[in-house]
């Protein structure tokens, strides 16, 4: 597969779960990572929708699905789903994590804080 603008395959993810929601102890629905820079961020149903906020901030154009089983990545400027290379791993959020995440800290009433 050629190379995509927007992607580097070489790039880890940051970690298991959103930068900024972990630094905040916030919490997150799903997660999306940067396919340019690993950045790991919280989906736009989440409350802080930080995915979103980090292309908005750096201009990285697409992000790839960082829940297990999904491999879809999204373009921000053509706003379509593709498919595309695969990245360093690892491919998504540990198995044992729970969505919405992380353990402990998602309120009782998650379903009502959801965009």
């Amino acid at each position: 597969m050629e190379s995509v603008p927007g992607i580097n395959p070489a790039v880890p993810p940051t970690g298991p779960g959103c930068v900024e929601c972990t630094e905040a102890g916030g919490w997150w629905f799903h997660l999306r990572r940067c396919a340019e820079c690993g950045h790991v961020g919280c989906c736009d149903s989440s409350p802080a929708q930080h995915a979103t906020a980090h292309e908005r901030l750096t201009g990285h154009p697409v992000i790839r699905s960082y829940e297990p089983g999904e491999d879809w990545f999204y373009s921000y400027t053509d706003e379509t789903v593709f498919e595309g290379p695969e990245l360093a791993p690892p491919q998504a959020h540990p198995v044992s994590q729970p969505a919405p995440g992380p353990a402990g800290r998602v309120p009782a009433n998650w379903m009502e804080r959801l965009h």
